[in-house]
Order: structure tokens, then sequence, then C-alpha cells
């Protein structure tokens, strides 16, 4: 059972992809670690972050089971992995391991931006989860502030923006909803709502699939 969600940057997937593979004891990855923990080794090592083969060589080296979202989640990190993950060689090493990793048993829950149109278009269920950017903007502020840090709500709004537009727009793998994904849009919607309205989509496959 392979489950892949979607979506655009701070729209909750991490969250709700977490909740559902601890409730159905499947393992879960979040594939946009992957391309930060070939970005954080490029920058340990001192290599450089515009040289393709190098940045390759180090993609095919990344433990999946080795990712450290607290550590992984610094900015410079994300800057740096999203310079490295528009370069194809890049996504297709990563993309390897990733569909590797989604025949773990008995399941999988994968999240990122090209799950379901690229990573595993096969999968049986593929949920969108999409919110506006405001509201985006607004939780990623808020838990900025939460942790104790500052943050300027226009500053992140306008990051948000970009990384959509960066996403969106690529040549390789765009982020787009697969065809036959479900929409899931949790702006107006609490966690725990977003994931009893998933909860109902895959345990509907399940039952197909049974």
């Amino acid at each position: 059972m392979i489950i892949a969600i979607d979506g655009p940057a701070a729209a909750g997937k991490g969250t709700l992809s977490r909740r559902i593979a601890e409730e159905y004891g499947f393992h879960h990855l979040d594939t946009g670690l992957t391309y930060r923990a070939t970005a954080k080794a490029l920058l340990d090592a001192g290599l450089p972050l515009d040289d393709e083969a190098v940045a390759e060589a180090m993609a095919r080296k990344v433990d999946l089971a080795g990712l450290d979202r607290t550590v992984l989640s610094r900015h410079e990190i994300g800057e740096a992995a999203s310079k490295i993950a528009v370069m194809p060689s890049v996504r297709r090493a990563l993309v390897e391991a990733q569909r590797g990793f989604s025949h773990r048993k008995p399941g999988t829950v994968l999240d990122g931006r090209d799950i379901g149109t690229v990573v595993c278009p096969d999968a049986p269920v593929k949920i969108y989860v999409t919110a506006s950017a405001e509201v985006r903007a607004k939780r990623r502020h808020d838990e900025i502030v939460a942790a104790g840090g500052s943050a300027d709500y226009t500053a992140i709004f306008e990051d948000v923006k970009r990384r959509d537009e960066r996403d969106m727009g690529r040549a390789d793998s765009p982020l787009r909803p697969a065809e036959d994904a479900h929409l899931l849009d949790t702006s107006e919607m609490s966690i725990e709502a977003a994931f009893q309205t998933a909860k109902s989509i895959i345990d509907a496959s399940l039952s197909r699939n049974a």
C-alpha cells in the first residue's frame, strides 16, 4: 500500500503524513528531506552547489534511515537544497531511492511535490494537500514564534509565493496535482479534520483492495 501526498510548502502535508503513517503502522518518508540531506552533505564537505555531477554522486549516498528533520530544517540547508533540487540527475538519483523506499512492507506514506505524478504514479491513494498562500504563511510565522523565534509575516508570505512559483514553474517534475488525486484544501480545516478526511479516502481504498 503506497499513499502519495503532495502539495506546496506549509500546506500541512508533513504533519498529516506522519499522522497517517502512525495510524496505519506504515513507513513514512518526507522526500523533501532527501534533497536537504544531499545539500547538507555538500555543505559539510565544502563542495560546490553548482556542480551537478558532484551533487548527483552525493545524492546516491543519502541514507534514508538517517534523515533528521530538526537538523535538516535549518534555513541555510533549505536554500542550498533549492539549488540542487532543479538538477535533473540529482532528481533522478533521489527518485530512484524514494521508489525503493515506497515498496517497504506493510505500506508507506511518501510526501513531497511529485509523489503522485513522478515518484509513485501508480499509488492507489493520492492526496494533494493545499491551502491559500496567506494561510500557509501565517502557519509558518506562528510556528517560528511558538518555537521562540522572531518572524516577519510579510517576508514569509513573499518566500511562500516565491517557492510556489519555483516549484510549479520548474521544467522537471513541476508541482501539480495528479489527475486522479483527491484534493484536500486545509485553509479552513484543523489538522484533525484533515486527518479524518484523509482517513476516509484511505479506508475506502483499503476496502476496495482487500
